[in-house]
């Protein structure tokens, strides 16, 4: 078992791990799942700036995790936010607890200072996940997406990585602090989640 650096190869079985996501639950508010295209457009897009990292266990990719932008604007430049997912061959086994870890200290490194995550309120699991990792409620949008007949409402949660009263520089881009697995180590060592 391996915590690496997603790359291009790994799409297509992280494509796998979030079809049932968008197909068969309302957690994902996206309809349909994207292409192999468009997906890729999007991991080029969110690597450029964020960490993405995944679980592989023999060869085969089981679960995957990002940080990405929250807003647009550039006065919320500070802020991330962080996505999961899990193959259910995986699930309660602590993985995603050492996968939020490892992204919350590359944030950090990269100079974020704020956290969010924003959860389908009937998905009791990924809330008391939050909860365990240190994340609080503080936002509640009721029957904000429609999605496989019913509506939904979606529970925002953060957490404060590092307090900075006035950045003197924007976050830096990822692939500037994790060069490559060797470094991602490096990372995992200080953690100690080898």
């Amino acid at each position: 078992m391996a915590i690496r650096l997603a790359v291009h190869t790994d799409l297509p079985q992280i494509l796998e791990i979030y079809r049932p996501y968008v197909e068969k639950t309302p957690y994902s508010f996206e309809y349909r799942l994207p292409t192999l295209e468009e997906f890729t457009r999007r991991f080029d897009t969110i690597t450029a700036q964020f960490p993405w990292i995944v679980w592989e266990e023999d060869g085969t990719v089981l679960g995957y995790a990002y940080g990405s932008a929250p807003f647009e604007r550039a006065a919320f430049s500070w802020c991330a936010e962080l996505s999961i997912y899990l193959s259910p061959a995986i699930q309660g086994r602590g993985i995603g607890q050492r996968m939020y870890r490892i992204l919350e200290h590359i944030l950090t490194m990269q100079g974020y200072t704020r956290v969010y995550a924003l959860i389908e309120g009937s998905n009791r699991p990924s809330l008391a996940f939050h909860e365990a990792m240190g994340y609080r409620q503080f936002a509640d949008f009721p029957d904000c997406g429609y999605k496989l007949g019913g509506w939904h409402h979606i529970i925002w949660m953060e957490k404060l990585l590092n307090l900075v009263e006035m950045p003197s520089n924007f976050p830096t881009p990822c692939p500037l602090v994790v060069k490559n697995n060797i470094s991602l180590q490096k990372i995992l060592d200080i953690l100690s989640i080898s």
